[in-house]
């Protein structure tokens, strides 16, 4: 059993250091997209960068620890729920939903800061561009694995 155990380790290291670099490059390709949709000053670049990352590192904390904790709790109590706990769960998710809503209201003014109205609308296009490419991207590559 023991000599099991260090492969199975290794190979879950590996597997977490493969995601990293997966999200690094994913992140190093948006970064680029963006960049080049946008056509950004150097000055805009050096403003915009910092508000955009923490922006997406503030929503990525709250659909991804709080609701991920919120649907896990609620995943394993469904069945056993009561009106009272129901209402509790409708609650702390409308609380999440106002946060979201009012870190995007921040970052749209603190854009409003350091881009024009025509560059933070091709930003939005930008990003679904780059959702949509990277979907395709991936749908092409689960497709041509499979055979």
């Amino acid at each position: 059993m023991k000599k099991y155990i260090l492969p199975i380790l290794i190979f879950l290291f590996s597997l977490n250091v493969t995601a990293q670099k997966d999200r690094n490059k994913i992140h190093a390709l948006k970064v680029s997209f963006i960049t080049e949709q946008l056509d950004l000053t150097e000055q805009e670049a050096q403003k915009f960068w910092p508000v955009y990352n923490d922006h997406n590192k503030k929503m990525s904390n709250l659909k991804y620890q709080e609701m991920r904790a919120l649907r896990k709790e609620l995943k394993s109590n469904i069945e056993t729920l009561t009106e009272e706990k129901a209402l509790e769960f409708l609650k702390k998710i409308n609380s999440i939903e106002l946060k979201e809503h009012k870190y995007k209201q921040e970052y749209a003014a603190k854009l409003k800061t350091i881009l024009s109205a025509k560059k933070i609308i091709k930003l939005r296009v930008a990003e679904e561009d780059f959702k949509r490419k990277m979907l395709e991207r991936w749908k092409y590559h689960k497709n041509n694995h499979r055979q």
